[in-house]
């Protein structure tokens, strides 16, 4: 946990807490927050997609064969 003091605007907060159906300002953050990550976390993996797969050449028969 961290502490802080910050100036947020109210009609914002007021709007956050609404839409996340929470009834302090700590709850709000919290959730937008968490929501902002989430949605970072999101636009990695959408990144990632499509770059895998498997190198020309690969013979995945052949590698299970191994064992």
């Amino acid at each position: 946990m961290v502490r802080t003091n910050i100036v947020l605007d109210g009609k914002l907060v007021k709007e956050a807490m609404n839409l996340a159906k929470v009834s302090t300002m700590r709850e709000a953050v919290d959730v937008a927050l968490r929501r902002y990550v989430q949605i970072g976390r999101q636009k990695k993996m959408l990144e990632l997609f499509g770059t895998g797969g498997l190198r020309r050449g690969y013979e995945y028969k052949r590698a299970r064969s191994v064992f």
